[in-house]
């Protein structure tokens, strides 16, 4: 019996304004993802791309169509039930690292499970396990102004790994690095997309797409074509990771 997809978009639409300043940014998107998937989301700036990974984020609603997430019709879900999803399922990496500056690795790491009130004891020991999968326990007690751009981006990395979200959300997440820290990051992804996570990450560099197993391309608010297969750079990955 073939499994039900993690993630299902059919019809998607999204139109931001009315009347005749109404700008339709999706016009019709459909997407299937499955559990353990690497897929790269690629495409022109106004694309669609963006949009769309913030609708799958629960970060935003779409205007029209239907969005299963283990099979769940998200647009139907009200805000605190998509806030919820959220913070339960999805883990967030962004091309700025948004740690606190004035707080260790380690603290910055803890941050999701303050907010959802955990224990410090159990915090601690999550965060450590987290800053493991990254290759980063030695450098806990260091502040973001002792690592450099690639800890730092491993340090986000832990950060949404520590709550264990079925989906991974990168938005270039080798963005501002260069390019030897952005194969560190990308080889790391690898690896712990070969542990289970499914990772969605949007970016414009073919290079770094190319360690993914999907590319998904968007143009004009429409899924252009899916590349199933890549992976390209797969045993460059695993070589080093």
């Amino acid at each position: 019996m073939t499994e039900a997809p993690l993630i299902q978009l059919e019809g998607i639409t999204k139109t931001f304004g009315s009347g005749a300043a109404a700008f339709q940014a999706l016009k019709g998107v459909d997407l299937s993802i499955t559990r353990g998937e690497f897929v790269a989301v690629m495409g022109p700036s106004g694309s669609g791309k963006s949009t769309t990974m913030n609708i799958l984020g629960c970060l935003d609603v779409p205007t029209g169509g239907v969005f299963r997430f283990r099979g769940v019709e998200v647009q139907k879900l009200d805000r605190d039930q998509r806030s919820l999803l959220r913070r339960r399922y999805l883990g967030f990496v962004f091309q700025g690292f948004n740690l606190l500056a004035r707080t260790t690795a380690l603290e910055n790491v803890e941050l999701p499970l303050l907010y959802r009130g955990e224990p410090k004891a159990k915090r601690r020991a999550a965060a450590m396990r987290a800053l493991d999968q990254v290759g980063l326990v030695p450098w806990a007690d260091h502040t973001p102004a002792e690592l450099s751009g690639g800890q730092q981006q491993r340090v986000a990395i832990a950060r949404a790994l520590v709550t264990e979200p079925d989906v991974l959300l990168a938005d270039e997440p080798t963005g501002n690095l260069d390019s030897e820290r952005s194969v560190e990051i990308m080889q790391l992804m690898q690896r712990l997309n070969r542990e289970g996570i499914t990772i969605l990450m949007v970016t414009h560099e073919e290079d770094m797409a190319a360690y993914a197993g999907t590319i998904v391309r968007f143009r004009d608010g429409l899924v252009e074509r899916i590349e199933r297969g890549a992976m390209n750079l797969a045993a460059a990955g695993e070589g080093a990771a």
